[in-house]
């Protein structure tokens, strides 16, 4: 009878270290793209336009703005994660559910990193 693993290897971390890594760079990248942008629009310039135009180009960028905040909100929270998910690796937590106590699979850590729980138990919690 085999023994259940209740750890990932430090090979198997260091693969996760790496995936986790490059995630969290992208989406520094990405947010500070976003960030640039939204002070960019921030800047009202002196651009003289008619007044309806105008009006309608306001309430557009008013729009984007507030998409764009959204993401980044999003994005940082994300990054949050993949930072708490180093740690995880770090004290030796990662891959395990919080829920189960039982290793998470490979292929549900390669797609979603930062999760802390098997998908039987995020179901679970769900219903």
């Amino acid at each position: 009878m085999q023994e259940e693993r209740t750890r990932y290897s430090e090979e198997e971390l260091k693969e996760f270290e790496e995936l986790i890594r490059t995630k969290l760079e992208n989406t520094m990248n990405e947010l500070n793209y976003i960030k640039t942008g939204l002070s960019k629009k921030n800047d009202t310039g002196t651009d003289i336009t008619s007044g309806s135009t105008k009006a309608v180009e306001d309430g557009a960028d008013a729009s984007e703005r507030e998409n764009l905040s959204q993401l980044a909100s999003r994005l940082q929270k994300y990054s949050i994660q993949l930072e708490n998910a180093l740690v995880r690796i770090k004290n030796g937590t990662y891959g395990v559910c919080i829920d189960t106590g039982k290793l998470i699979p490979k292929e549900r850590l390669r797609i979603v990193p930062h999760t802390q729980q098997t998908i039987e138990a995020k179901l679970k919690r769900a219903n």
